[in-house]
């Protein structure tokens, strides 16, 4: 299994909006490119904050690197052009990739 990270740090004054929008179209346009089986949305508690940012962290679950690949080859690039057309110089984004070796 392999785990999709995207670390997301948004400015306060654009929060609500950009939380409600990830929440109603950008997760699920992620979700129905049919790469994911699953994700989960955290924030980062606020003793770790940093600055004024908020900080968020969206993990999607993938079944195989290769699901991953097809997903970076044909549609990553189209939804982080809608989330910088919307948000611009509001958030700043990270990514990681891990494989899931063993979990309780």
């Amino acid at each position: 299994m392999i785990l999709y990270n995207v670390t997301t740090k948004i400015l306060p004054d654009v929060h609500d909006e950009w939380l409600h929008w990830m929440k109603t179209v950008h997760v699920p346009d992620v979700m129905l490119t049919g790469h994911f089986s699953t994700y989960r949305l955290c924030k980062l508690d606020k003793m770790e904050e940093e600055e004024d940012a908020i900080t968020y962290v969206f993990q999607y679950t993938a079944a195989s690197r290769n699901e991953l690949e097809n997903y970076f080859n044909n549609h990553a690039s189209r939804l982080r052009e809608d989330v910088v057309k919307k948000f611009q110089d509001k958030f700043i984004a990270f990514r990681t990739v891990m494989e899931l070796v063993d979990e309780g």
